[in-house]
């Protein structure tokens, strides 16, 4: 019988915020004023105002071992403070955990380090905290100096580091000193891309090759979908979804979007100075819904209506893509004689852009009714800003890096 590597039951922490009450600055007319009110006996003394706060509550989950469950949710969602409960390094104020195995955890910078001693002096008291025999940690000490690329500055006391060394140390060390359980926050972010990529090889190594199990903790969902097979949304201390890691992502996503309000509406003003216009335009998600955040994968539609007072045999819908930047990516155009009139001189359209293809980044739209040698009747420029998110591909790990605005897939030969 197979038992989880970690088990938590009603798992609760409770913290204590004091709201003090701050007293504003007095003139001599105040301080007479609250002395004549104590006097008679009117003064109420402000006190100060304690509250308690759960930044988990009730949390029940299993981890198997060799299980790559990825832990998200937005800031403050009490991510931090789960892992170091697992980690130890904090308490529960309720509930049980249980944990079989070995734990090394990188939570952040530093972590486990003592900075007065050296990058060798620290991978061997490293190893001891996790219980190795010092004929443990000399067998893995050259692959660990290997992978931190630090040979160089391993005699020279870990203070003098910069934050980038310290956690390709820190890395080396919970990674190749044998933990049944490794457990990492978001301080990869501080390594550069090489090295984060890196990093998230020899987490898929480590986990399905020698079982271990992997806790990891990332904003970026490209690699939470890359690494992890599960994964549980936190939101607001409790576990909004459990499970299958791109169901998850997709919970998270979606939960995250704001509807409504990335919608275009032509001002009232613009009515009496444009013949054609634009009345609403708005972006869609495959299932309708209106919102500004897609995965890498989904349709972006972009549903629209317009208004034509004059008519003309060339008059066309032009739509611009651009980036970040304002770089335009691509234009498609669409003779307004194709759309369907739905009331008046009102017209709809819908336009879909394909998925997978779009590279992740932020975007927005230019949209245009023009006739060519003729007039441009209506320019709308920079609105309904979309955001594409990495949901696994093999650049995921590079999410917020510029690779460019479309992913394509060439056929390659070994010739």
């Amino acid at each position: 019988m197979s038992y989880p590597a970690i088990k938590t039951e009603n798992l609760s922490k409770k913290f204590v915020i004091d709201h003090e009450v701050q007293e504003r600055y007095l003139s001599l007319r105040d301080v007479i004023a609250a002395k004549a009110k104590r006097l008679t006996g009117r003064s109420k003394v402000p006190k100060n105002h304690k509250e308690d706060f759960y930044a988990l509550s009730n949390i029940n989950f299993e981890v198997n071992p060799g299980d790559r469950l990825g832990i998200i949710g937005r800031n403050g969602a009490g991510k931090s403070t789960l892992l170091k409960i697992l980690s130890r390094i904090t308490e529960p104020t309720t509930g049980r955990i249980t944990i079989r195995g070995r734990v090394a955890s990188l939570l952040e910078v530093g972590t486990g380090f003592h900075p007065e001693l050296t990058g060798r002096e620290n991978i061997f008291l490293n190893g001891a905290i996790l219980g190795m025999s010092r004929a443990e940690i000399r067998s893995k000490f050259d692959e660990i100096v290997d992978f931190a690329e630090i040979e160089k500055f391993l005699d020279t006391p870990v203070k003098r580091y910069s934050s980038g060394m310290y956690v390709r140390l820190a890395f080396a060390v919970a990674a190749h000193l044998e933990p049944e359980i490794l457990v990492v926050d978001e301080v990869l972010a501080v390594g550069d891309a090489q090295f984060q990529q890196k990093c998230l090889g020899k987490m898929q190594d480590v986990s399905r090759n020698d079982g271990r199990t992997v806790l990891f903790v990332s904003h970026n969902m490209g690699v939470i979908a890359q690494l992890c097979n599960r994964a549980i949304l936190l939101n607001k201390g409790i576990i909004e979804a459990s499970g299958d890691v791109n169901t998850v992502i997709d919970q998270y996503i979606s939960g995250s979007r704001d509807s409504g309000e990335n919608t275009y509406r032509v001002s009232e003003t613009a009515l009496d100075s444009k013949r054609n216009y634009f009345n609403t335009i708005y972006t869609t998600d495959r299932s309708g819904r209106v919102t500004s955040d897609f995965s890498f994968d989904d349709q972006v539609s972009l549903k629209f209506q317009f208004t034509i007072n004059e008519m003309l045999p060339n008059l066309n819908i032009g739509i611009g893509f651009q980036d970040k930047l304002q770089n335009r990516v691509f234009t498609v155009l669409k003779p307004v004689s194709y759309f369907k009139n739905i009331t008046g001189n009102t017209f709809a359209g819908t336009v879909t852009l394909p998925s997978s293809v779009i590279a992740p980044n932020s975007y927005s739209f230019v949209f245009v009714i023009w006739a060519k040698d003729v007039a441009l009747y209506d320019s709308v420029e920079n609105i309904c800003s979309v955001r594409i998110h990495d949901n696994g591909t093999d650049l995921a790990v590079y999410e917020g890096f510029d690779y460019g605005s479309i992913i394509v897939n060439p056929i390659w030969r070994n010739d």
